[in-house]
């Protein structure tokens, strides 16, 4: 984990924001943690109706005027990159690949100095046809979101009968290199908590690196139940009936997935229990909408616009103080089993994965 010695009381919860912030052009907070991790939202739309993400006829998008501009994105990320210390940043939606002109912007992107680690989570339709340009383009890795790999079952999930393309853009982007190609999968009670050890078998098999996620209240339904949620140690136990398990002996650092060893490895599975064994004491990103808008967390309520910085003719470091002093003021971390926790206005979609 990236950290540093503030010298500040850790407070459960609550930031000490109101101390002055250091001199230091990173993206800090009280708590120590430097935020190099940037997701970055490239679009709200989607083109599945995923039943734990939104409803049957989707969502109002956001105008396109709304939306940042391909200039005005690049000039987002060339701050993050040259002022505020981003090493890392992820590509997501919505699904990105939605965003007119992907692979431009990826090659722009790595042209940024010092050139940062790119990767994307999309959810695999149309990956098939562009995975080579887009790894031609720079791009380094990728996260294709899967939950099933029975046809019906992805229907009833996504609303959408695609499974087919999820699956050859899978393929597709393990033959352009785009290594490792990770799977990031939800299971959900009564739905498909019994593929665990098909889907992990699957992943195997074809030497994708499975992750599971434990569902969170990011729905813009708000229809979140914790007793609909299969848990992290449901996951692990689910698996076990079919595999030997041993945790991994690599390092963790600000990664979300707990890594566990398959009969032995070096195969691993990763289990990311951001409900029921939170990770923020080690968090290290930091997320952009695609309007616009800074978030210190991916649960947050509040927000900055960069935008109407950007608009405004705000120079580049006042744009880079805004983003500080809103990761400045991060809580300790998401208060999900807290009895005053309150579900993000925005869905998953709207924030960015």
């Amino acid at each position: 984990m990236s950290a540093v010695n503030l010298g500040l009381p850790r407070l459960r919860g609550a930031s000490n924001a109101s101390q002055p912030r250091p001199d230091n052009p990173a993206l800090i907070d009280t708590f120590g943690r430097v935020a190099t991790d940037l997701r970055v939202s490239l679009t709200d739309r989607c083109n599945l109706r995923c039943t734990y993400c939104m409803p049957a006829e989707g969502l109002p998008w956001l105008p396109g005027e709304d939306v940042l501009t391909d200039e005005e994105l690049l000039r987002l990320l060339r701050i993050a990159v040259e002022r505020l210390g981003v090493t890392d940043i992820r590509l997501t939606g919505g699904e990105p690949m939605l965003r007119p002109g992907l692979e431009d912007l990826v090659a722009e992107i790595t042209e940024l100095r010092p050139r940062p680690r790119l990767s994307m989570t999309t959810n695999g339709i149309g990956l098939a046809k562009r995975a080579a340009k887009l790894a031609a383009a720079g791009l380094d890795r990728i996260n294709v979101s899967l939950d099933t790999v029975d046809p019906e079952t992805f229907r009833a999930i996504t609303r959408r009968d695609r499974l087919s393309h999820v699956l050859a853009g899978l393929e597709a982007a393990r033959a352009a290199g785009l290594d490792p190609v990770k799977v990031n999968a939800v299971l959900l009670r009564g739905v498909n908590e019994h593929e665990a050890a098909p889907l992990l078998r699957f992943c195997l098999e074809h030497g994708y690196h499975l992750r599971f996620i434990e569902q969170m209240p990011l729905d813009a339904q708000h229809g979140w139940n914790r007793g609909d949620m299969v848990t992290a140690e449901e996951i692990l136990g689910l698996l076990r009936a079919d595999f030997e398990l041993t945790p991994s002996p690599s390092e963790r650092g600000g990664a979300p997935a707990e890594r566990w060893l398959v009969d032995g490895g070096p195969a691993e599975v990763g289990v990311i229990a951001s409900v029921t064994r939170p990770f923020c004491a080690a968090c290290e990103r930091t997320r952009l909408t695609a309007d616009g808008a800074v978030r210190s967390c991916l649960f947050s309520n509040a927000e900055t616009d960069l935008r109407g910085l950007l608009r405004g003719g705000a120079d580049d470091e006042a744009v880079a103080d805004a983003w500080r002093m809103t990761m400045w003021g991060k809580l300790a971390g998401h208060e999900i089993n807290d009895a005053g926790f309150a579900q993000p206005i925005r869905p998953m979609s709207a924030i960015g994965g």
